[in-house]
């Protein structure tokens, strides 16, 4: 096993998973405790799927009634559902940035400042269309 030792960064797991250093600090460990402490930092990268829009509107109510009714009398729940199918916290569900996350994994059409403009205009509805999209997404099997 070789390394780069004047490009590549990785982390050391699992005392500090966020915090990145050169592997020049470390080459007097073999590559043995390399391969064990190190963990090579990989992103998924946007633009996988073709640029596209929602597949629902923002207030295409009648599309799935169930999901609607579930956001607007349990906002938080509805957006713990979408969170925990994103892998994200739950907290994170209701706020315009999952949206952002969203938009940018499937390569949809918009902008930070759209998302943040829809969420302060109608939460509920913008939630309740990122999670028409994402079981229309499952039930195509490209979720």
């Amino acid at each position: 096993m070789t390394f780069n030792f004047l490009k590549v960064h990785f982390c050391l797991l699992p005392y500090q998973c966020c915090f990145r250093r050169p592997i020049q600090q470390y080459r007097h460990l073999s590559d043995l405790h390399l391969r064990k402490f190190f963990v090579m930092a990989v992103t998924r990268q946007p633009g996988k799927y073709d640029a596209s829009e929602f597949q629902t509107g923002l207030c295409d109510v009648c599309d799935d009634l169930g999901t609607c009714c579930f956001g607007f009398f349990c906002h938080c729940c509805l957006g713990c559902s979408i969170a925990s199918d994103m892998d994200e916290c739950c907290l994170c569900g209701t706020v315009w940035t999952i949206r952002s996350v969203y938009r940018t994994r499937y390569n949809i059409k918009g902008s930070l400042l759209k998302d943040y403009c829809t969420y302060m205009c109608c939460s509920v509805c913008a939630t309740c269309q990122l999670k028409r999209d994402i079981d229309r997404r499952k039930e195509q099997g490209i979720f």
